[in-house]
């Protein structure tokens, strides 16, 4: 990494490097073939396999350290413990400091999320420290969920080692650069994940259901909030990793990955294909334009009585004039709900309730137990692309 007249660039190889990264290791051929460089881990779990997946596809890596959160139970006011802990992840770093695909490493992430005890900074200034002492080759970073004054202001007096600063956002990105500059940050920063809407950015129901963009609503938000921010930092930024280049089940299926369980590729892999390439992919993903229960969109506070039936319809069209196929599913709203990217166990879908080789219309009989539900579909070209939405729902009265 060098700076010069004000300007961070990382360099690897001896040439600029701009990371068009993706977090997660799913895919990593899918990121090579439109045009990202880089791969995110969040930890050193599975690390051999992603590593030599880049390797194999020419991409670098951000590799994670699993650094513990006070939230989960670590007390960073236990010398014992953060000596233990500053063990362990020397014994990561010597482990893989040596290997070409390593572009640089996080030190923990989101370590400022429901924490009261700023040791923690201190825990991570001993680890990029001892980075530094026994990896010259790779820069420190540490991950922030969002971006806060607080933060800024311990890690510029604590964590004099820490080169990089990580910060993950989403409704926010766009507004990010200036952000930096504000909170007196001067030095280079990577946005490490950013994405759709976040849940707890978004509408929720009564119910307290979080109100969830469409495939082709996040398209819409993942091209505008880059092309408005960290595409036109060219003075700090050194690059951002898209969220989650794979599927997971965080509040739905399919709310953070952009793909879904079967592999297949929303609009906003078009979209990234775009914005890492300049060019949109030969086959173009289906477009949602709208979607309805008995006449209501997700953000009305769609309420249906037991048993009764109701119309579900959704407009979706193919820029490639592609047939299109439909699937339907009825899930109960999740329970298993966690914070900062925990993992949750998905709903058992409820079957029965929809009639089966349904198209862009259907019926849905609304359960005929009271409660929270939501209403998928989901949309497919025969290309591996589909188009994605939900409606919640609440069956009876609260």
């Amino acid at each position: 990494m060098r700076q010069t007249n004000g300007r961070y660039e990382l360099r690897r190889g001896g040439q600029p490097y701009f990371i068009k990264g993706a977090g997660g290791g799913q895919f990593p051929e899918r990121v090579r073939a439109y045009g990202g460089n880089s791969l995110r881990t969040w930890g050193t779990n599975g690390a051999e396999q992603v590593l030599a997946d880049a390797r194999q596809n020419g991409l670098s890596v951000m590799l994670g350290l699993d650094v513990a959160r006070e939230r989960h139970g670590f007390d960073y006011n236990d010398p014992q413990a953060v000596a233990a802990q500053l063990a362990k992840v020397r014994a990561e770093v010597l482990k893989y400091k040596n290997d070409p695909a390593v572009l640089f490493w996080g030190i923990g992430n989101e370590l400022n999320l429901e924490y009261t005890n700023p040791k923690v900074w201190d825990a991570v200034e001993q680890i990029a420290r001892m980075i530094h002492e026994v990896d010259p080759n790779h820069p420190t970073s540490t991950v922030l969920a969002g971006l806060n004054q607080k933060e800024v202001d311990y890690i510029k007096a604590r964590c004099p080692s820490v080169d990089i600063l990580s910060i993950n956002t989403y409704a926010g990105l766009a507004a990010i650069p200036q952000q930096v500059r504000a909170s007196g940050w001067a030095g280079p920063y990577v946005v490490a994940e950013w994405g759709p809407t976040g849940h707890w950015e978004s509408p929720v129901t009564p119910w307290k259901a979080s109100v969830e963009e469409t495939s082709s609503q996040k398209a819409a938000v993942y091209q505008s909030r880059y092309e408005a921010s960290v595409a036109k930092d060219t003075t700090q930024c050194l690059g951002t990793y898209v969220f989650l280049w794979g599927q997971k089940q965080e509040r739905t299926p399919t709310w953070y990955g952009i793909f879904t369980e079967d592999g297949k590729e929303s609009e906003v892999v078009d979209v990234m294909q775009y914005l890492w390439s300049g060019q949109w992919p030969a086959n173009r993903a289906p477009h949602l334009a709208s979607f309805r229960l008995n006449g209501q969109q997700a953000t009305d506070n769609v309420r249906l009585q037991p048993g009764k039936k109701y119309p579900a319809t959704a407009a979706v069209t193919d820029p490639d004039k592609d047939p299109l196929t439909y699937r339907w599913e009825l899930l109960p709203e999740s329970t298993d709900l966690k914070n900062g990217g925990d993992r949750e166990s998905r709903p058992a879908a409820v079957p029965g309730l929809l009639p089966a080789k349904a198209s862009a219309q259907t019926t849905l009989t609304a359960p005929t137990k009271p409660g929270a539900y939501r209403l998928f579909i989901y949309a497919y070209d025969g290309h591996d692309n589909v188009a994605t939405a939900n409606i919640p729902f609440f069956v009876g009265e609260k």
